[in-house]
């Protein structure tokens, strides 16, 4: 499979070009390795081997002697340093400060698990020397798709994409499942039993999506709702779920959903854990449909050059807003249906949306129509293939 440009490797250029390193952020099989080899790095450091990471461990400050052996390739700049997981490493963050400090280096920094970072209060994170990025699946923007099926059942990690038999790639996801989720981010609990976190895992797949009711899913396990709790918070940190949280303001209504949504990052991995096959229900096509939608949205946040916060709205008394897009206060409701004749009865809560929120100038009913539809003078049906369009 030829390479095929990521949304986040001009931003990395940018950022690189502006003598500032990088920390590039994402789960497993995103392509953070592929992204990163396409930078003419000086010296490489890949602590995903056990003989390197070993190195490392023992000696922490070895690679500040390697990197003040390195000429710069040009009078006046920085050598290229990429540490690739540098989270099996952690230790190595004060070297890699010294070295940015001190104008030896621009460095590249690439981790599956904020987890381990953030560990023990002696962990630096490096603030304000470096520039997050997220790395996600494909994007519609990098791969646009004709058959939305396929993304709702398998997902875009890259090499899923890849794989042309759709047996094949449920094999793939199924070793993704056990030898990541289920061996290495069990790991990460640290977990006396095991087999609740796995129990866990298998019904939070299931919940990916809806509202989280911790209380409900700890009478399910059998363990408190706080432990659930700190499950979730394992998920977020090893990038497996989103965490979407609602818009809770509002001057006239008093009860607003103040619990917040989980999207695991990849819907065929998310299938894959909840145990689900691949004929799905059209009441599980809608909602899975949504996901899909939240997903897309997610991932144009974390490239968009301004801040962007993806969230949901809902009214235990009826009104809902799927999605929306808060940019600095200006709100955008989007809500999402598994249909490509809309009807008045699919925008209703998105006119209670704009007549409760003065900053939200126009709604969106994201569907399967083939091309934008007006719907009134406020509320606009769009393809699901064009929603990138809402977050440029």
């Amino acid at each position: 499979m030829e390479y095929i440009p990521r949304l986040l490797e001009q931003a990395i250029r940018r950022t690189l070009a502006r003598n500032k390193s990088v920390l590039l952020f994402g789960a497993r099989q995103t392509g953070k390795t592929t992204l990163i080899s396409r930078f003419a790095a000086d010296l490489v450091v890949t602590l995903v081997r056990p003989d390197v990471r070993q190195r490392y461990e023992k000696a922490p400050h070895l690679l500040a002697g390697e990197v003040d052996a390195l000429v710069p390739p040009a009078k006046g700049t920085r050598p290229l340093v990429v540490v690739d997981e540098v989270q099996k490493v952690p230790a190595l963050l004060d070297v890699v400060q010294d070295l940015i400090d001190r104008g030896r280096a621009n460095v590249v920094l690439t981790g599956s698990s904020a987890r381990k970072l953030r560990r023990g209060a002696a962990v630096n994170l490096l603030p304000g020397r470096v520039a997050t990025f997220r790395l996600d699946p494909f994007s519609l923007r990098e791969v646009p798709v004709q058959d939305v099926q396929d993304r709702l059942l398998y997902g875009s990690l890259p090499g899923i994409l890849a794989v042309p038999d759709a047996s094949d790639r449920e094999t793939d996801l199924e070793s993704y499942v056990t030898t990541y989720l289920e061996e290495e981010v069990r790991a990460e609990a640290l977990v006396r039993r095991v087999g609740d976190f796995a129990r866990f895992l298998e019904l939070a797949a299931s919940e990916s999506g809806h509202i989280v009711n911790l209380r409900k899913l700890s009478q399910e396990i059998g363990v408190s709702h706080t432990t659930i709790g700190a499950y979730y918070q394992i998920l977020e940190d090893c990038l497996i779920a989103e965490r979407v949280e609602p818009l809770t303001h509002s001057k006239t209504r008093k009860k607003l959903t103040k619990s917040e949504k989980y999207l695991f990052f990849d819907l065929g991995v998310r299938r894959l854990a909840a145990r689900e096959g691949t004929k799905p229900s059209r009441e599980t096509m809608g909602q899975l449909f949504e996901q899909f939608i939240g997903l897309e949205l997610v991932r144009c946040a974390h490239a968009a050059r301004h801040p962007v916060t993806v969230r949901f709205w809902r009214d235990p008394d009826g009104p809902e807003a799927d999605w929306v897009i808060d940019q600095d206060g200006r709100y955008t409701p989007i809500e999402v249906k598994w249909t490509d004749a809309p009807q008045p009865r699919d925008i209703r809560y998105l006119e209670v949306f704009l007549a409760e929120y003065p900053t939200a100038k126009a709604g969106y009913l994201v569907c399967r129509v083939p091309r934008k539809v007006k719907l009134n003078a406020r509320i606009v049906a769009l393809p699901w293939h064009a929603v990138d369009e809402l977050i440029p």
